[in-house]
Order: structure tokens, then C-alpha cells, then sequence
């Protein structure tokens, strides 16, 4: 069941006055949606908890929605803000893996990951991959990635803050 924005908040203001029916009909439009989000963005193996993470903390966040705006954008920001912490636990995941014994599946999900940055990064001016890709990839810190590429300090946190800015929404249209 898919449903339009204005149904959806409708549904929200009926549940923020505590509604039950209204809750569980809104959970499980929402449960779709977010289903159909995350399955261009992650792993199978993850789709469900991150479905059900999404879910509660729209339940926590219940109160803080206002109905004068859309509800499909705020529950993408929800949706965004989880996929991107399941973005760290996976790498933070990776980190702390041992590196000692590569798997075949490790290494072409490395390959992937390249392939897939290196795609994004075509969509950017050279001197905004370049220091994105020298500070966040890297690990350079902002002055020896002003030193090497000839721009000022300042210009490198723009030039690092715009690039992320336009990849985030190049992702978020995905």
C-alpha cells in the first residue's frame, strides 16, 4: 500500500493524538517505503534491522514532527540519518576486523567501494575530489592537503564541505 503525503500526515497527526489504528496503518506505509529506500543502499543481510532501527526512531521522534510540513521528506531524514550510522558500524566493523586473512568477498567488496567512489567523484570538480579524497580517504590532515594542492586552508574545508554536500545529495536522489 503505497500512500500520498497528505494521507501519511494525516495519519501522523491522528497517531500524535494517539491514535492506535492510525499508528500501526502509518508504521507499515512507512515500513514499505523505508524497505524500498534502504534495498538501493544496503546488503540484504541489513535491510530488516535497519527497516526496524528507521521505525524506532520514528516512534521516538513521534512528538517532534510538525504536521504543517510533508511527511515523506522527514521520514527520509530519519531514514538517511540511520543508513549513515550503519555506514560506520560497517566500517568500523571493517577496522577492527583482522587484516591478516583477505577474503575473496572482502576484497571485491574493497573493489566495489572504489569503483563506486571513483564514480561519484567524476560528478565533482577535480580540485573537490582531490581534497576529499587526499583529507576523508587518505587521511591527510587540511594543511598538508592545502601544501600539496596550492590552496589555502580555508579554501580546502569549502572546497571538502561543498564536495560532501553534493555528493550527499547525489546519493539522497539515488
Amino acid at each position: 500500500m503505497i500512500a500520498d503525503d497528505a494521507t501519511l500526515v494525516r495519519l501522523m497527526v491522528s497517531a500524535q493524538k494517539g491514535d492506535r489504528q492510525s499508528y500501526a496503518v502509518l508504521l507499515k506505509i512507512a515500513a514499505g517505503w523505508l524497505r524500498r529506500y534502504f534495498a538501493r543502499r544496503v546488503a540484504p543481510p541489513f535491510l530488516d534491522d535497519l527497516v526496524q532501527e528507521t521505525l524506532i526512531s520514528l516512534h521516538r521522534k513521534l512528538a517532534s514532527y510538525d504536521p504543517a510540513r510533508p511527511f515523506i521528506p522527514w521520514l527520509a531524514a530519519i531514514a538517511r540519518y540511520r543508513w549513515v550510522d550503519q555506514l560506520r558500524r560497517i566500517y568500523r566493523a571493517a577496522e577492527e576486523s583482522p587484516v591478516d586473512e583477505p577474503t575473496v568477498a572482502s576484497d571485491e567488496d574493497a573493489v566495489s567501494a572504489r569503483l563506486s567512489l571513483d564514480r561519484l567523484f567524476a560528478h565533482l570538480p577535480e580540485r573537490q575530489a582531490r581534497v576529499i579524497r587526499m583529507v576523508r580517504i587518505d587521511g591527510c590532515s587540511i594543511a598538508e592537503a592545502a601544501v600539496a594542492t596550492g590552496q589555502s586552508e580555508s579554501l580546502v574545508k569549502v572546497n571538502i564541505h561543498r564536495g560532501l554536500r553534493k555528493l550527499a545529495l547525489m546519493v539522497e536522489r539515488e
